[in-house]
């Protein structure tokens, strides 16, 4: 009974996240919802996992009703000079 009631009283959200991986195979995820709201890992399943508890804390500080909107990722060409 008590499960339910605990049940009840949560609410699952859903966040955009970015992953990218650096030049040392560090993986890094951002939620473009909320402002420095970034984590690492060695692998993506760490980087997720502290994730997650980074945006908890955002979510303690900040409204679910004031995110910012999330549009969408879209890829940019731009051609540069290459330098000699």
């Amino acid at each position: 009974m008590l499960f339910l009631i605990i049940q009840l009283i949560m609410k699952k959200y859903h966040f955009p996240v970015v992953v990218e991986i650096d030049e040392d195979g560090v993986y890094i995820v951002s939620c473009p919802l909320f402002k420095a709201c970034h984590a690492n890992g060695k692998n993506i399943d760490e980087a997720l996992a502290n994730l997650k508890e980074v945006i908890e804390m955002c979510m303690e500080e900040q409204s679910t009703e004031h995110l910012n909107q999330f549009i969408g990722v879209r890829e940019m060409e731009i051609t540069l000079p290459v330098s000699a």
